[in-house]
């Protein structure tokens, strides 16, 4: 069974109660995390945080014959950074029996 989906401004809600912050300190934190790494991203850094996982930037090949899968037209694609997450041990571990 699924567990749903969780969004920002119930992460908020919940870090607020427990935190006794604000819901708009939270959420500028929050904010401010997220530029980060877009940021840090942008630059080609590699984000890594121990146990939960490792962010980065790798480059996916172009293609001279791509097709638009909107409009079935064949287009050019260069080759073109995507972000690329590997889970960390701690957070394999916390997911792993969860689709049994």
């Amino acid at each position: 069974m699924h567990g749903g989906k969780l969004t920002k401004a119930e992460i908020v809600e919940s870090i607020s109660e427990t935190s006794g912050l604000t819901k708009k300190q939270i959420h500028s934190i929050i904010d401010l995390f997220l530029q980060q790494l877009k940021d840090s991203l942008g630059q080609d850094k590699i984000i890594e945080f121990r146990g939960f996982g490792t962010f980065e930037v790798k480059t996916r090949k172009g293609r001279d014959r791509a097709r638009n899968p909107k409009t079935g037209q064949t287009v050019s694609v260069e080759n073109h950074g995507v972000v690329n997450f590997r889970p960390g041990k701690d957070l394999k571990d916390a997911v792993w029996s969860l689709r049994d």
